[in-house]
């Protein structure tokens, strides 16, 4: 209990104090922002803060920090220090800068963000894999909930894939204040509200947690902590998702002064979501073993819905799972909305008319369906190191940005060589990739963060001119 209450009070003073610091680093202007100075009705709206927030929140949350705490939980309580630590110095940094860059930037998506400071030829790779990641989990956050559906309904699968598509379309297609942002603020506070219930009466039990705290890797199979628990805890601590849902929130802000809660402040709460989710994975079950083992039974919504019933009761688990449901929706339907803004700003295509916005959702939402109609399993598999690399070109981004700006550039390269560090990593040990054993990744890590650091110093002074 001490422990955790210890972790999500120092998420808290980060964001008191170094999101203070990084904010002071971007500087604040009076600047009309992206909402007020081009309303369009449509994804240009000026919104209440607490609005913007919690969308904000529910769209790089979702069941990120659910799914991937529970994952890094089976590594043991010392997951939590890469949910605190990386949270604060590394993905709160990247959502703000990120966000705020897109605000400076008119509320411009990551592809234009990427043309402007990385060169046009980058620009057709990054709309390749920005929109083709997008689609694929828009794809996957659309079969999933229509098969947990089926399976509670007893009714065909293919008829709520349908319906979910459907309403994908429609969300897609219609201002951003309509559905989402009438509806998303209370499925963000049902997401923060199950889950402060759900560690409430866990530290109500005779559960000890964290009698033994050490730094010890605790998995059965003893897989490496680097950098296997820096990618299975993405949404959490850092995600490049993230920076591809900020600018929906920056063409909705009133000032500049509320990118701070809104882009930083929304990632810690995530953290302290992620927080609760390792904790319950780390008491709720007997020890490592037992998790991994429960994972495999089940898979991870299971467990969810293993440790809301054991916790709250048989109604307690049928909430959680129609909430998972939930979730799971509504990152898909952000998803299509990011590629159709992605590809608008790529095409230069304004999108206040709706002729402009129906062949666009028409488009991404026929990929979505394609992709959902296959096994993409194996695709998904790159998926959590293709997003932790996509963190790593953003904080590089924003990293040019500052240097270029004259501003304080190391909070956002020291976590950029980190990140670089892991995605090098990761392709070394990966079966999936080099396979080449967790001792040759270690050095291949430290390596690369060492060079990326000491090459970014060197060719910035020659290649990369102050603004």
């Amino acid at each position: 209990m001490i422990l955790f209450l210890l972790a999500c009070l120092t998420l808290i003073c980060g964001y008191i104090f170094y999101g203070a610091l990084v904010e002071k680093v971007w500087g604040i202007t009076k600047t009309q922002t992206p909402a007020l100075k081009h309303p369009d009705g449509v994804d240009y709206i000026p919104m209440p803060t607490y609005k913007t927030f919690l969308i904000q929140f529910l769209n790089i949350a979702g069941l990120g920090p659910v799914f991937g705490a529970l994952l890094g939980a089976i590594y043991g309580p010392v997951c939590l220090l890469w949910i605190v630590f990386g949270c604060i110095f590394a993905g709160a940094v990247h959502d703000y800068l990120s966000g705020m860059l897109s605000l400076k930037h008119d509320g411009k998506s990551l592809i234009f963000l990427i043309e402007t400071y990385f060169g046009k030829r980058t620009k057709y790779v990054a709309l390749f894999l920005l929109v083709a990641m997008l689609l694929l989990v828009g794809a996957i956050f659309a079969k999933s909930p229509a098969s947990m559906i089926s399976q509670l309904t007893h009714t065909s699968l293919w008829i709520w894939l349908a319906v979910i598509f459907g309403y994908y379309f429609i969300a897609t297609l219609l201002p951003i204040d309509k559905l989402i942002g009438r509806f998303y603020p209370l499925f963000a506070l049902c997401l923060l509200i199950s889950s402060v219930l759900l560690i409430s009466i866990l530290f109500t039990q005779n559960i000890p947690p964290f009698l033994n705290f050490d730094l010890a890797n605790h998995h059965p199979n003893k897989l490496p902590l680097f950098p296997l628990v820096f990618v299975t805890i993405a949404c959490g601590a850092i995600s490049g998702f993230h920076a591809t849902q900020s600018p929906m929130m920056a063409r909705c802000l009133k000032d500049q002064k509320f990118g701070r809660p809104v882009f930083y402040g929304a990632m810690i709460l995530e953290g302290i979501v992620a927080l609760i989710w390792a904790t319950l994975g780390i008491c709720f079950y007997e020890n490592s073993g037992s998790l991994l083992v429960a994972v495999q039974r089940m898979d991870t919504g299971g467990v969810v819905s293993e440790i809301a019933t054991g916790l709250l009761g048989s109604n307690g688990g049928l909430i959680t799972i129609a909430s998972v449901i939930i979730l799971a929706i509504t990152t898909g339907d952000t998803c299509f909305r990011s590629a159709r803004l992605s590809l608008a700003d790529f095409l230069r295509l304004s999108q206040d008319k709706l002729p402009a916005r129906l062949s666009l959702s028409i488009l991404i939402l026929a990929g979505g369906v394609v992709l959902s109609l296959i096994n993409v399993s194996t695709i998904w598999r790159y998926f959590g190191w293709f997003n932790q690399t996509l963190a790593m070109f953003t904080l590089w981004l924003v990293t040019v940005y500052l240097y270029k700006s004259k501003k304080c550039f190391w909070i956002s390269l020291i976590p950029a060589c980190f990140m670089s560090g892991v995605s090098g990593a990761y392709v070394t040990y990966d079966p999936l990739f080099l396979n080449l054993g967790a001792n040759i990744a270690h050095w291949v890590g430290v390596v690369i963060m060492i060079l990326a650091f000491i090459g970014f110093l060197c060719l910035s002074r020659k290649t990369i001119p102050h603004e």
